[in-house]
């Protein structure tokens, strides 16, 4: 049988080049002090031997471990994956997250901790102590958990908090929900609407209150009142079921409903469908998040698109280029969704 290759370390590249280790790894992490003539000897033996760079490599500078921490919600997280319901959220994720690391010659490591956990912070620390990362992506509801955002300030490792508006002193970026659910207000009373219902996603989420604010704006704006308009949910489909038959057996009943997420969207076309209803002719709806099921079922749904792949990436641009001691900024990064306009949304009945 053929031999295996060897795998090229950076102890050939070294004595190839005729220096030391350390030499080898200030060329690599582009260190200063490094005399330009041993600097093109050393980058000549990685691109004659083929060598690529390990994180170990990268690491003995000890300036860096090129490795960025992104955390999620465990019970979530775990729940969907069980339900074999996959998780979008996630997919896009790591989707933006790792692809942006590599482009700059970092890792992304994908953790669950549970924000209600009153161990969190010894589970955390030993993650931290474990990887050393150079940054950390918060998401919701982890983003302004205070447990976690103090010991990442206690270990001065820059963050960055998605969904936040920055209190815990990390790097806030939004993805502008409070306007996109203006944006779907708005276009469903372009189309006539004027009992708009809307379903609040859970209360642990900053985003659920950005999302009611936006609907409750625009219908101000357009003198739209909004009693009895708005029930709660908790992100799940169980708590969409009862939500839109709320909003749908009220009299007067809504026209169109903006749901929180997915799940609690699809829940309204069920409920429309048990109650005799056709979508749109009788009842709009419009989701936050499309996900790819969304787009799939028998009556395709507007949506408002979440750019959390883009928001992801932002982050961990972000932290790469974060050096210790920096300030976080004053005012959250937008990251900007838009509407995806499918057949769930028609003018409002009587309005032609």
């Amino acid at each position: 049988m053929p031999r295996r290759r060897q795998a090229v370390t950076i102890k050939h590249v070294a004595a190839d080049a005729g220096v030391s280790l350390q030499t080898v790894s200030r060329v690599i992490n582009d260190a200063p002090n490094v005399r330009p003539e041993m600097t093109k000897r050393v980058k000549a033996s990685i691109e004659k031997l083929g060598y690529i760079p390990s994180i170990a490599a990268q690491r003995m500078s000890g300036s860096r471990s090129y490795l960025i921490l992104a955390l999620n919600d465990r019970a979530r997280t775990i729940a969907d994956w069980q339900a074999r319901r996959g998780s979008d959220w996630v997919d896009q994720m790591l989707l933006g997250g790792m692809l942006k690391c590599a482009e700059h010659g970092y890792r992304m490591i994908f953790e669950l901790v549970d924000t209600h956990n009153d161990h969190i912070e010894r589970e955390l620390n030993a993650a931290l102590v474990a990887l050393q990362p150079d940054g950390v992506i918060l998401t919701p509801p982890h983003s302004d958990n205070p447990l976690i955002t103090a010991l990442l300030a206690k270990h001065k490792i820059p963050f960055a908090q998605i969904g936040s508006l920055g209190e815990g002193g990390g790097i806030p970026l939004i993805m502008g929900d409070e306007e996109a659910a203006r944006l779907a207000t708005r276009h469903l009373i372009d189309l006539g609407h004027t009992r708009i219902g809307f379903i609040a996603g859970a209360g642990e989420y900053a985003l659920s209150g950005w999302r009611e604010a936006g609907w409750r704006a625009e219908m101000a704006a357009s003198g739209l009142g909004c009693d009895g308009l708005c029930e709660q949910g908790n992100f799940s489909y169980a708590s969409g079921l009862a939500a839109a038959r709320a909003l749908l057996e009220r009299s007067p009943r809504a026209t169109a409903i903006i749901a929180s997420n997915d799940e609690m969207a699809m829940a309204s076309l069920e409920v429309a469908g048990t109650l005799g209803l056709q979508v749109p002719r009788d009842v709009s709806v419009i989701s936050f998040d499309n996900t790819p099921m969304v787009a799939l079922g028998p009556t395709p749904l507007t949506a408002i698109d979440q750019p959390i792949a883009a928001t992801v990436a932002r982050a961990a641009e972000l932290l790469i280029a974060a050096a210790p001691g920096d300030a976080a900024p004053e005012q959250p990064e937008i990251i900007h969704g838009r509407l995806i306009e499918r057949s769930s949304t028609a003018s409002a009945p009587g309005s032609e």
